[in-house]
């Protein structure tokens, strides 16, 4: 078990460090109506990121013949080495659309409207971003792949999904829990961090997206050996 949390977690990571999410929490939580809408951001994160994993994994084992006991199938293998070769293109995009020194970067049009929220689309903006989000969806299909294709019995998968979860929730956690407890002195802290990612959003993504691509060819490759 510990060897399939050990190959969840760079893609729990990927997850946890996007900056779109990240932005949209703390617009949230900069809002008049933080409270709710930010829990109920922080629910639909959660429900997403479980509903994704679980469904893949499952699908995965039943079209592999995965199970207990058995190791990764060809088919997860390939999975993971198609899913690596898109986050290396992506990762090419998007160091391409980069801002230029100087200019301002551009943010998602539905930001604007995002201090309006009420905690019910508070969680389908959580459920979207983190299920139905092209990059976070890549990164469900693999953490799937790899728990389709541990091996473990139902009790094991059950806690290393748990575990991949909490470590992709955290960075939606952490600012909602933190702000709830000490509302005053989370605010200049989360202001500054919004600007920070609003500017760096394409380069840190570009990053991202490089490191979990050589991850998962890395582990294409090693699954077919």
């Amino acid at each position: 078990m510990n060897g399939v949390i050990g190959d969840l977690l760079p893609f729990a990571v990927g997850i946890a460090i996007s900056p779109v999410p990240i932005i949209a929490v703390i617009l949230m939580l900069l809002a008049p109506r933080a409270g709710g809408a930010s829990v109920g951001y922080l629910l639909g994160w959660v429900a997403g990121i479980v509903v994704t994993t679980t469904v893949v994994a499952l699908v995965l084992g039943v079209a592999t013949g995965t199970g207990e006991g058995t190791g990764p199938s060809t088919v997860t293998a390939g999975i993971l080495l198609l899913l690596g070769v898109g986050c290396l293109a992506l990762a090419f995009g998007q160091w391409r659309a980069r801002p230029k020194p100087g200019t301002q970067a551009e943010l998602p049009t539905w930001m604007a409207t995002i201090d309006r929220f009420t905690p019910l689309k508070a969680v389908g903006l959580g459920f979207l971003l983190s299920a139905v989000n092209p990059k976070n969806l890549a990164m469900a299909v693999a953490a799937g792949a790899v728990v389709a294709g541990g091996g473990l019995s139902v009790a094991e998968n059950v806690v290393a999904v748990a575990v991949y979860t909490v470590v992709a929730a955290s960075t939606v956690l952490v600012p909602v829990v933190g702000y709830l407890v000490a509302r005053k002195r989370m605010t200049p802290a989360l202001t500054s961090l919004r600007a920070w990612l609003e500017h760096n959003n394409a380069v840190v993504m570009a990053v991202l997206l490089l490191v979990i691509g050589a991850v998962l060819v890395g582990k294409g490759v090693g699954a077919l050996a």
